[in-house]
């Protein structure tokens, strides 16, 4: 079967009021993030709670078709990264409790410029266990998660005032409440877009394994643990590309692409233990999909309206 190069049509629709909105947002995210900081200690928006710090190794894989060497994966090269494993509340709740899963990806000693300008540090992948957003713009996100994690009072008020947000907070509640086997034996997404050259994708990272452990869910990290102590963990790193604005839009964060994926990459995790001194540094750290190559700039108003609220949130917390 012949081979289809992916399409170059893609275009980002960047409305009038978007700066002003996404300043408005971020300010929210940060008072809440402040309130959280008081009662949990200093802490970001989302994703407080950090679960694991892992070392790994990034193995851009040979052979790729001509239309997917790009960036970061224009040669076959092995990158140190760091990882970090959370779940993905503003609140620090049990394991079990329903929730977001984030898996980010931080790949060290790339070469290139920056999406944020400059020579690019690092490319960061910042990976979440649902394959779409629940809204389809950062203002129907920001008004749920802004509702949710107000006090009680606030949030009543919240909803009074904007009643089209309930139903949109009850598809969240059904949708962190879908099944969730673990880091290791899930798949994790952007669920937003990312260029890769000319072209644009969203990632997937595949689970390294298909044995659940049904204890998993009362120690999320012991679990990733237990895993590395018997042999190293192997994910592949994939991509779809996108196809045309009906199938693959730009702009919808709750869509879903519906083309194939393509292994790009393997990431590996080699056996290891906890250790403090190394978790300490990946917490105080910036995992941001902003930190990226300009090859690999997120894409899509969602992505837009990230960057302002991740920068706000950093400086909130005085991360490094």
């Amino acid at each position: 079967m012949t081979e289809v190069e992916p399409s170059t049509e893609w275009r980002e629709v960047v409305g009038a009021d978007e700066e002003e909105r996404h300043q408005e947002q971020a300010a929210g995210f940060v008072a809440m993030q402040q309130r959280k900081s008081g009662k949990f200690g200093v802490g970001r928006a989302l994703h407080r709670r950090q679960l694991a710090a892992l070392r790994a190794q990034l193995e851009v894989v040979d052979g790729l078709p001509e239309y997917a060497r790009q960036g970061l994966f224009a040669v076959p090269a092995t990158f140190e990264a760091w990882l970090r494993i959370s779940n993905g509340g503003f609140n620090v709740a049990a394991d079990k409790a329903p929730d977001v899963r984030g898996f980010s990806i931080k790949v060290l000693g790339v070469t290139g410029q920056g999406a944020l300008g400059g020579a690019a540090k690092s490319q960061d992948f910042a990976l979440i266990n649902h394959e779409h957003f629940s809204s389809a713009t950062s203002k129907d996100f920001s008004g749920v998660v802004l509702a949710t994690g107000s006090t009680p009072g606030g949030a009543i008020r919240r909803l009074i005032s904007a009643p089209s947000l309930i139903p949109k907070v009850r598809e969240v509640v059904v949708g962190i409440r879908e099944p969730f086997s673990g880091f290791a034996t899930h798949d994790f997404f952007s669920a937003a877009p990312v260029a890769f050259g000319p072209y644009a994708v969203r990632v997937r990272l595949a689970a390294a394994s298909d044995q659940v452990d049904s204890t998993a869910s009362e120690d999320w990290s012991a679990d990733l643990y237990r895993r590395l102590a018997v042999a190293p963990l192997v994910h592949e790193l994939q991509v779809q590309f996108f196809q045309d604005e009906a199938t693959t839009p730009i702009e919808d964060a709750s869509a879903s692409w519906s083309t194939p994926y393509l292994t790009v990459a393997r990431l590996t995790i080699p056996q290891q233990e906890p250790d403090e001194e190394f978790a300490k540094t990946v917490e105080d750290s910036r995992f941001d999909p902003w930190n990226a190559l300009v090859d690999h700039r997120p894409l899509g108003e969602v992505m837009r309206a990230r960057k302002v609220a991740y920068f706000a949130s950093q400086q909130a917390r005085g991360a490094k």
